[in-house]
This record gives structure tokens, C-alpha cells and sequence, in this order.
């Protein structure tokens, strides 16, 4: 089960990641967990100092952006942008 993290305040991109990330997600049918960090200290623990940003177990695989649907669709099948 993969385990995605969002991290964000809840701005309106943030929430489109999320959004994104979770249609991604069930269109590939592959198995998610999905979290919403919005805690500005654990974002900045992360290293990210641009959000949204998105972790896919533990590690961060995007900052400041929302990626495509098929960057995603690549992230969650291979682990690879």
C-alpha cells in the first residue's frame, strides 16, 4: 500500500493535488493511503519550503506544483517521474 502524503496549508492547489493524486490512484486501482500534512512544521521537517508538494512513502517526489496526470500515473506504477 503506497503511503501519499500532500503537504500544505489547504490553498486551493493543495487541494487540487490531493484531488488529482486520489482520482490517479483509483483509476490505477493500486492501493493508497492518503494523507493531508498541513502543519507548516512538519512540512518545513520535510524540507519542503514550496507547496503543494507530495510524498509517496517518505520520500518527496514533487514541490510547488501539480504534476500531470500522467507524471502521477508514472510515479504511482513505476516509482520513477
Amino acid at each position: 500500500m503506497l503511503h501519499l502524503q500532500v503537504l500544505g496549508t489547504g490553498c486551493p492547489k493543495c487541494e487540487k493535488l490531493a484531488a488529482v493524486v486520489t482520482d490517479v490512484a483509483e483509476e490505477l486501482g493500486v492501493p493508497y493511503r492518503l494523507e493531508k500534512v498541513t502543519d507548516i512544521r512538519r512540512i518545513i521537517a520535510c524540507g519542503v519550503m514550496m507547496t503543494p508538494a507530495l510524498m509517496i512513502d517518505g520520500t518527496v517526489r514533487v514541490v510547488g506544483k501539480i504534476p500531470s496526470v500522467d507524471e502521477l500515473k508514472s510515479m504511482l506504477t513505476t516509482g520513477s517521474d
